[in-house]
């Protein structure tokens, strides 16, 4: 393969993870406009609704752990082809459906599905860095993508909505981008992958083993807190701003998606910033100001929330693809799809139960605030843990030992 022939397929390679990234997310992240249409058509309480949120969090989550271990075995390629091919029919089944349990099971099978292809799509972004820090670097990239799926989603949901056009067809298009997608991954040539030893047998057994080990366990632990506080806001937000009525109610109204784009610009941000600085001072830095933002929310009230909570998202733009990329470098190329598998697994069960939890929480005291003050503590204790990770990087040797195995010293 010439070296034209390689760049060319390098791009195409990121550009499949990037679109792959930006299409799941339009779908995911698109739930919260679709749940008051669906209680609406179905008659159903905000209990029964909220499944359209858990059900493909668990899903993932279970996927992670069950198939995160593909990628290693058979290869990147087919575990791509395996998760968008599954994630393509469920997409198109949502077509032929009129049931609310129908669609709670498409949304199960497609969260397997982004459970299978999204594993192969990390460690496929192993194969093709140079180093840790551009592995890092290219996933505030990727993540930056998957934060303009989340504003184009519920945008479609909304014009859908506004035409008179049933929410439903935003899982076909997610379909016909699918199938692009497919086609795309099928003609692109991988990096040879190169699997474990033979002697280690690469299963679910090695998957459940890896979450014992302390850097997958201590990153896993650290995301699960960013990823609780983060569905506070995306899950959580409107509600406590529904009975705003101050000086700023077009802030308000807009809030939500003031805080996707904010996300999103931060991610992009976030490969030039990695260049600069160190990425422990970074975490410490914005996981306080995150921190400060909710616990400014709950001093001030409301009239300080409308602002600081959709603030946050600036904050929380490099958090999560900088955390995931530094678990998964910690451990080597043949074991980054299952690492990823593990790390997605405690990230999809924090997406799901801070929610409920929060929820819960609100019920019992009487009020939706009180569940802020729950993530209120989710930041506090991330924050805590990034100020003790920057002051002693307990990852940082290991890290450097596997840049230079792995990387060639670059």
């Amino acid at each position: 393969m010439t070296s034209a022939h390689q760049e060319h397929n390098l791009v195409l390679i990121r550009w499949l993870t990037f679109l792959m990234f930006t299409m799941f997310a339009m779908t995911t992240d698109a739930v919260g406009v679709i749940i008051p249409e669906i209680i609406k058509e179905f008659d159903l309480n905000l209990t029964q609704a909220s499944a359209f949120h858990y059900a493909p969090m668990i899903a993932i989550a279970f996927s992670g752990i069950a198939f995160g271990f593909l990628a290693d075995r058979i290869g990147r390629k087919y575990t791509i082809l395996i998760g968008l091919g599954l994630f393509a029919v469920s997409c198109f089944l949502f077509a032929l459906g009129s049931y609310f349990e129908f669609f709670v099971g498409l949304l199960l099978i497609s969260g397997c599905a982004i459970g299978i292809f999204k594993t192969g799509a990390l460690a496929l972004i192993g194969d093709i860095s140079t180093s840790s820090q551009e592995h890092t670097r290219t996933m505030n990239t990727v993540e930056g993508f998957f934060g303009v799926g989340a504003i184009i989603g519920p945008a479609i949901v909304a014009y859908l909505l506004a035409a008179k056009v049933s929410w439903i067809y935003l899982y076909v298009f997610a379909g016909f981008v699918c199938l692009a997608l497919i086609l795309i991954a099928a003609r692109v040539n991988y990096p040879k992958h190169k699997p474990a030893s033979v002697q280690e047998k690469i299963d679910v057994k090695r998957t459940l083993k890896m979450i014992g080990n302390p850097y997958a366990a201590g990153f896993s632990g650290a995301i699960a807190l960013y990823v609780a506080t983060e569905v506070a806001i995306y899950v959580w937000m409107p509600t406590f701003l529904k009975d705003y009525s101050g000086n700023a109610v077009w802030f308000a109204t807009y809030a939500l998606t003031i805080f996707f784009v904010l996300r999103a610009g931060g991610r992009f941000l976030g490969a030039w910033i990695l260049t600069k600085f160190r990425w422990t001072s970074v975490m410490a830095l914005f996981s306080s100001c995150i921190f400060l933002c909710f616990l400014g929310s709950m001093l001030g009230g409301v009239n300080y929330a409308v602002y600081l909570l959709p603030l946050s998202g600036l904050f929380m733009s490099m958090i999560y693809p900088t955390l995931n990329s530094k678990g998964i470098s910690c451990f080597n190329k043949s074991e980054h799809g299952t690492v990823a598998g593990v790390i997605l697994f405690f990230t999809a069960v924090a997406a799901a139960l801070g929610p409920l939890l929060m929820g819960a929480v609100g019920d019992l005291f009487g009020h939706v605030k009180y569940g802020f003050y729950l993530a209120t503590g989710f930041a506090g204790l991330l924050c805590i843990a990034m100020i003790f990770n920057w002051i002693k990087n307990p990852a940082d040797k290991h890290l450097a030992q596997l840049e230079s195995s792995q990387y060639g010293g670059h």
